[in-house]
């Protein structure tokens, strides 16, 4: 069964779609760039209107998948999820998630690196604490060992600490030791680079303060 598309009118309230109107009568919306191709007087039949509608579907889906994305970058998996939450098809979403990696608008290499980089200068972390951020953010263990293998711990424990030290330079050697400690233990230092860092932040502050 074939229908004839009589007009093909942008919508008011949203001019990035297009109302089709088959024998007269509105018939469903599409996203223009969906809707491109169409012409008044076209007959088409409902095997391709069921076409245009699942494009529309992706089209719909990669334009919220990409306003998700314009606030900061992200993993794949924070993207699936997010799409998910909307009750997208699987198939939409797979299909999204190829446009996106095609279009290098999601890569989940250059995310680890980009959010081991950003942790490095803000916010120090050890390779624990990073190995758990990724893996909820749902990188790949390989892509983690690749970003990771590089990073100095004991440079970004020393950075840490050494921000924290003067919230505790106030503090006696034990207590000043007991709440590093817990500080850079919670930032995913292991023990042996702790043991290291403390006594060289207390010396600092220490002779800072006698100075």
């Amino acid at each position: 069964m074939t229908k004839k598309i009589t007009a093909l009118k942008l919508q008011k309230r949203n001019k990035n779609r297009v109302s089709v109107y088959l024998d007269d009568e509105f018939a469903f919306g599409l996203s223009k760039i969906v809707a491109a191709w169409l012409k008044v007087g076209q007959e088409i039949t409902d095997e391709k209107i069921k076409q245009l509608q699942e494009q529309d579907n992706i089209e719909l889906a990669l334009q919220k998948a990409i306003n998700f994305l314009s606030y900061r970058p992200r993993s794949e998996n924070e993207v699936r999820k997010n799409l998910k939450k909307k009750d997208i098809e699987d198939a939409v979403i797979d299909e999204v998630l190829e446009r996106l990696q095609r279009g290098g608008l999601i890569n989940d290499l250059e995310f680890a690196q980009l959010w081991v980089e950003n942790r490095s200068e803000f916010r120090p972390r050890g390779s624990r604490a990073l190995r758990m951020e990724l893996r909820q953010k749902g990188i790949h263990d390989k892509i983690i060992e690749k970003v990771i293998i590089n990073i100095d711990e004991d440079h970004l424990a020393y950075q840490a600490a050494a921000k924290q030290a003067r919230k505790y330079q106030q503090l006696e050697w034990q207590d000043f030791r007991k709440k590093m400690y817990g500080f850079l233990a919670r930032r995913g230092f292991d023990y042996g680079i702790i043991s290291s860092i403390i006594p060289k932040t207390w010396e600092e502050i220490s002779s800072h303060d006698n100075r």
